[in-house]
């Protein structure tokens, strides 16, 4: 059986005194779009901030291409081929489109920045309009195209996405969506955290539920989506399908 390219084994994680993952084990194939689903407070950002080294693990295992993560530091780690999204985009607001894109080269050099700023204007349009716009001044959806060509110009395999559609109108969120479905088809790997979970689960080739820091339910985004109890705890009304 050939190994994922990432696996989360039985992993633990605290703030303090609190207990935020209990026994997590998850995995992530090449090419795949996982989503993590779960209420508000369930533990989904402290999952993928655990994956990225902060709060490191308290026990269990973080397995990336053969390579053990548990205790590197979050610079270690993207160096690995893994970039981050984080919750909110943060962004620099006083520098450029530009300039905040070309600090997503940190992990890789500036050997390949110029082709790959192209590449993203090519992705994003919007952006190459705005490049030499203050970051603070794009609307939401501006700043989360920001933050993803942002984690794009590292060069990473794997890209963990924090509630890319917070804040942001219905017609944005289907425009990121369809960007994240994008990235993918060219070779990337996604980690997606969303409380959205109708768009999610339409988008992802597997899904997870995390429940009070405990994996409670797997299966493939149509499964979840079709499951009664998904619909009733996170879908509400919606209807699956269009």
């Amino acid at each position: 059986m050939t190994q994922p390219l990432l696996e989360l084994r039985n992993v633990n994680a605290s703030y303090g005194p609190i207990q935020a993952l209990r026994d997590v084990s998850l995995y992530v194939d090449e090419g795949e779009i996982v989503t993590l689903i779960g209420a508000n407070g369930a533990g989904k950002s402290t999952l993928l901030m655990t994956i990225f080294g902060d709060p490191k693990a308290s026990s269990g295992q973080i397995m990336y291409r053969h390579n053990d993560l548990t205790q590197m530091a979050p610079f270690q780690i993207a160096s690995h081929g893994i970039a981050q999204v984080p919750e909110g985009r943060r962004i620099f607001p006083d520098m450029t489109v530009e300039e905040n894109m070309i600090i997503g080269c940190l992990p890789v050099g500036m050997k390949h920045a110029d082709a790959d700023r192209q590449a993203m204007f090519d992705l994003f349009p919007r952006l190459k309009e705005r490049r030499n716009q203050r970051a603070g001044t794009l609307s939401g959806g501006e700043q989360q195209m920001l933050a993803i060509a942002r984690a794009l110009m590292g060069r990473p395999d794997t890209i963990l996405l924090d509630e890319p559609s917070l804040g942001l109108a219905p017609l944005v969120v289907r425009q990121i969506f369809e960007i994240l479905r994008e990235i993918t088809s060219l070779g990337k790997t996604i980690f997606l955290v969303e409380q959205n979970a109708h768009h999610a689960l339409q988008l992802a080739n597997r899904g997870y539920v995390l429940v009070n820091g405990r994996i409670e339910m797997t299966g493939t985004g149509a499964e979840l989506l079709a499951n009664p109890e998904i619909r009733d705890a996170y879908l509400g009304r919606r209807k699956t399908s269009h």
